[in-house]
This record gives C-alpha cells, structure tokens and sequence, in this order.
C-alpha cells in the first residue's frame, strides 16, 4: 500500500516500527512485561497469558493503512497508560519509554498532517481518536472482569 501523492512514504510504516520498538521493549529488553502487569494489576492479572499478550500484538501489527489514525490513537493510549501505571506505580513500567518517546508524538504528528492535508475530515479523527483512545479504558474494564484469552 502507499500514501497518495505529497506524503512522506514513512509515515505508512511508522506505527509499526514504533509498535515493534514498544513490543520489544516490553517483552525482550529490558523486559518483564507480564510479571510486572501481573504486580501491578494484583487479582485482575490472571487474564494476561503469553496467549492473549501474543494476540493483542499481533492484531495491533496486522492492521492497515486505513485504520492508521485509531492505530496511532491506540498506540498513543497505550504509552499514556504506561505513564499512569508507573506514576501510580510508582516505578518503571515496561513499554512506557517507546510509548512517550515514539507513539505519541508519531500520533500527534500523524493526526496534524492527516487534517492539514485534507485526506481525513475533522469528524472521522474525532471518531477515531476516540475508538483509539478508549483502548485502556475497554482494556481495563476487561481485566477486571478477570475474562482474558487462555
């Protein structure tokens, strides 16, 4: 797939070279991801499994070029929510620096030039700014429940 004509080509690619970053950080180096959702999250955590970690992710890289703004807002509510996590946390939550350093700036910049540019109207970056950006907050109420994918 390509952009039309008068973008910049990385952009298409973007949010899964930063999705990769984040996804490495969390489960490679430095790592710990689940162990520490598991701390973090206390009774709620028996629905996160390799399985259902290994799913959410590669959904979050399979998806086009069409749905790059409600991707970038996904990926954007994801490094906010390592931030929280951490602050409430109060320690490092793996995942949080290519969060803040990577997907939120790449959503904001994508968002500005997908507007400026004319190629998404005002109301469906609303739209999909919200869809993205209620992930922790679906996510959240999912856990609780304690459903996850075993």
């Amino acid at each position: 797939m390509t952009l039309p004509e008068g973008y910049p080509q990385w952009l298409l690619w973007a949010p899964l070279a930063v999705a990769v970053l984040h996804i490495f950080e969390e489960f490679v180096w430095p790592g710990g991801f689940m162990n520490w959702y598991r701390r973090y999250r206390g009774t709620s955590a028996g629905s996160i499994t390799p399985r259902f970690l290994l799913i959410v992710n590669v959904i979050l890289l399979a998806v086009g070029v069409a749905y790059w703004i409600a991707v970038s807002a996904i990926l954007a509510s994801n490094g906010l929510w390592h931030l929280w996590a951490a602050v409430r946390g109060r320690g490092y939550s793996p995942g949080m620096v290519t969060g803040l350093v990577l997907y939120v700036p790449l959503a904001i910049y994508g968002c500005i030039h997908f507007l400026r540019s004319g190629s998404v109207s005002i109301g469906s970056a609303v739209v999909a700014l919200l869809i993205g950006g209620s992930y922790p907050f679906w996510s959240a109420m999912f856990h609780a429940r304690g459903r996850g994918v075993a």
